[in-house]
């Protein structure tokens, strides 16, 4: 099993889970304060578009970075306005949040991207080169966990420290607890529930545009349909089996992403010397994601207000 279980496949688990661990703690910066969001895979589709096609017209990934951020704010700007205003269901907003970003999605690249392929013009983009030190290369382990990754790998693995310090440790995190736990007796004691619950819902757009553009700026380097495949549910499996926690969002992340890298390594390699079908593989993540879902780890508490 040793040609299977090695550092080669952490450090491929650690790329797979990166997007994973944007949306997830995007996620939980909004259902924290309250606003129930499972448009997560809507808006890492559109941060992959903006991101794709903003680097191939400026040829700058920072730009498509920052687009990306800019399309996933607006997308979670909808969702905020539709629950705090319109009084929508959340679950009704995200679901055509979704929707709406599959189809949108879709169209522009129709529209934009696929006649450049067709006229022969590349649609591959300059995306953020990986991280290269000879000093770093040199070390035993950390030397290969690093190898040809990105900066968004290694801030993706660092956020959650930061968020949970500023959670933990900040007037904005007690009064992110207080929002998500009681919004009544919160608002009573002056906390500013709506500003507090927009600006969570906000990051998380940022976040899940960031997690899209990972995918067309530092994994394929191109867009292509519906290429968030799930990803979005999954880091909302991640975030409830990580029980609304950074850090136990990032471990459930990496977890996804390990069964993700896995089942790219048993491709085409008999395990025990047993073949295994190829379909059974790339279940393995979503099976996961199932199983979180329907709670056999433990009973899932999520934020007492989380909805309302």
């Amino acid at each position: 099993m040793g040609d299977i279980f090695d550092l080669q496949l952490v450090n491929t688990a650690m790329r797979q889970a990166t997007p994973l661990i944007l949306a997830a703690l995007g996620g939980l910066l909004s259902e924290r304060v309250g606003v129930i969001n499972i448009g997560l895979e809507g808006k890492i589709l559109m941060g992959a578009f903006a991101g794709a096609l903003a680097t191939l017209l400026t040829g700058s990934p920072i730009v498509g970075l920052a687009s990306a951020m800019v399309i996933g704010a607006m997308f979670a700007l909808i969702h905020a306005v539709a629950t705090q205003e319109l009084r929508t269901d959340h679950i009704i907003s995200g679901v055509a949040i979704n929707l709406l970003a599959l189809g949108l999605s879709t169209y522009l690249y129709r529209q934009i991207i696929l006649p450049r392929e067709e006229r022969g013009e590349s649609s591959v983009v300059q995306g953020f080169a990986p991280i290269r030190s000879e000093w770093l290369d040199s070390l035993p382990i950390l030397g290969t966990l690093l190898r040809d990754q990105t900066w968004l790998v290694l801030f993706a693995f660092v956020l959650p420290f930061g968020v949970l310090w500023a959670l933990n440790r900040t007037r904005w995190g007690l009064r992110v607890y207080a929002v998500g736990n009681d919004s009544v007796k919160a608002r009573t004691m002056g906390v500013p529930v709506k500003r507090m619950r927009y600006t969570g819902v906000l990051l998380s757009g940022v976040l899940a545009g960031m997690a899209g553009a990972f995918l067309t700026l530092a994994s394929a380097d191109q867009f292509r349909e519906n290429m968030s495949a799930g990803r979005g549910f999954i880091a909302l499996a991640a975030l409830i089996f990580g029980r609304w926690h950074p850090i136990g969002a990032l471990v459930a992340a990496f977890g996804f992403g390990f069964f993700e890298a896995l089942q790219m390594r048993l491709q085409g390699q008999p395990v025990f010397g047993v073949q295994l079908p190829t379909d059974l593989i790339l279940m393995l993540p979503y099976l996961l994601t199932v199983i979180a879902l329907i709670g056999l780890f433990g009973r899932m508490k999520p934020p007492s207000d989380l909805g309302n």
